[in-house]
């Protein structure tokens, strides 16, 4: 049983991102109308009234944040302006922030309309670094501090720690990574495709260009030449979804689980893969793991002796999707880790992610890596993926897609994923003149 709840007119344009609080009391909500709502449950009623409103950013806004309680009443919030803000509620002294949240409820469930509110939100920061649109911010575990991670259609990934509080005004760029081109460390079997073609060169600069060094060179210049052709073979084989910036997905997630450090994962661009990026203090951060699910090319043509097989025998492989979002789950307990894709084909798969011994280890050997497989892959929604996202324990997943239903999937005792229900627009109306009942989902 689920109960559901219906917010008319939230918003006057598109809304892009609903973000719950830490304890599920408040709810922030921005829209393609550049504001941003934050709106409050009357537990007694069920009802949600909003209680602040306000212009936040010069053009329409992406992505929401909360931080951590332990900080304070702070939110992130990120925007196509290129511009990331930290906002913290002000309360007047001698005022809690559950004794405003108790004060006024909404009208006949939900209520649309502000409701008087002495607090107000105050930008402490701006972050202005982004060369593309900002597209996800979100604050990392509070085990780690006070740090966010943000991501734009430069597809640059930034990490940024607030180095003074309890002010948080400044804000230092730790991290600027260039998402695609980022390396990762040790074994290039981390990939879950291989892209180790190696290339031959000669081992002497001054060597005369006669017998053994001529074939040398001759080969060398062979596989760079088939290695570039198979390189734009391959994009153009990635682009099938399309080369524009509307036909991208920008999105990250951290890892919930302190014992593991700090990994988040992201996705840039129109590849269609996630990348597993490890932050570490000692040394530049690399990517331990790349989800990616399509299969590797395979070639129809054997190669020859001294050369690489040929493009032109290579079996296309599918058009790959822009990826939307992504979300790493809570562990609590499990000994490997789940993380949810969604994509503009309107697929949503579950990955589950098995670490290796080591993460600071630099070899080659089979028990340091990070191994990944999709253990579901569901595309009932049938349109482009908006959201995917955990429940607080990481047993039940949540997506929406352009199809307007939001959809359910839980493991079964066999660890096989299925569908647990969904529900939409429709239903949550036609659920609101019942008086709010709840709606029986499928199990």
């Amino acid at each position: 049983m689920i109960q559901t709840g219906l917010i008319q007119n939230a918003h006057s344009d598109l809304v892009t991102d609903a973000s719950y609080d830490f304890y599920g009391l408040r709810l922030a909500t921005c829209s393609l109308d550049q504001r941003i709502k934050v709106w409050h449950l009357d537990e007694a009623s069920g009802s949600w009234s909003v209680k602040d409103d306000w212009k936040a950013h010069d053009a329409p806004v992406s992505k929401l944040s909360w931080a951590h309680p332990e900080f304070g009443s702070i939110i992130a919030s990120s925007s196509f302006d290129r511009s990331v803000k930290v906002w913290e509620q002000s309360l007047p002294s001698g005022q809690s922030e559950s004794s405003q949240q108790t004060s006024g409820s909404g009208i006949g469930g939900t209520s649309a309309q502000p409701q008087p509110s002495t607090s107000r939100w105050i930008e402490r920061a701006v972050l202005t670094d982004a060369r593309g649109t900002v597209r996800a911010v979100e604050f990392a575990p509070h085990h780690f501090g006070l740090k966010l991670a943000t991501i734009a259609s430069d597809n640059s990934l930034r990490i940024y720690e607030c180095i003074e509080q309890p002010s948080i005004s400044t804000w230092q760029l730790s991290e600027e990574l260039d998402v695609q081109n980022l390396s990762s460390s040790g074994s290039p079997s981390l990939h879950t495709r291989a892209h180790t073609a190696a290339v031959a060169t000669p081992t002497q600069i001054n060597a005369t260009l006669d017998g053994t060094n001529a074939s040398l060179v001759t080969q060398a210049l062979q596989q760079n030449l088939q290695q570039s052709a198979a390189t734009t073979h391959q994009t153009s084989i990635r682009s099938g979804s399309g080369n524009r910036e509307a036909d991208g997905g920008w999105c990250i997630s951290w890892c919930k689980d302190r014992y593991w450090g700090e990994l988040i994962a992201t996705a840039s661009g129109i590849d269609g893969v996630v990348k597993i990026i490890q932050l570490t203090p000692s040394r530049r951060p690399t990517v331990i793991l790349t989800l990616d699910p399509t299969p590797t090319p395979q070639t129809s043509s054997s190669s020859h002796e001294g050369n690489m097989p040929t493009v032109e025998g290579a079996v296309p492989a599918p058009p790959t999707f822009s990826v939307t979002s992504v979300s790493w789950a809570p562990s609590c307990g499990r000994s490997y880790h789940l993380i949810a894709t969604g994509s503009r084909d309107g697929r949503v798969r579950i990955w589950r992610v098995r670490p290796g011994e080591d993460l600071d280890r630099e070899d080659d050997d089979e028990e340091g890596k990070w191994t990944a497989s999709v253990v579901a892959d569901f595309d009932q929604h049938k349109s482009a993926i908006g959201r995917v996202e955990w429940n607080i324990t990481g047993t039940v997943l949540s997506s929406t897609g352009n199809d307007g239903r939001v959809r359910l999937w839980k493991a079964t005792s066999g660890s096989v994923w299925r569908p647990a229900g969904s529900i939409g627009v429709e239903q949550t109306e036609e659920s609101e003149l019942q008086e709010n009942k709840d709606v029986d989902m499928e199990v």
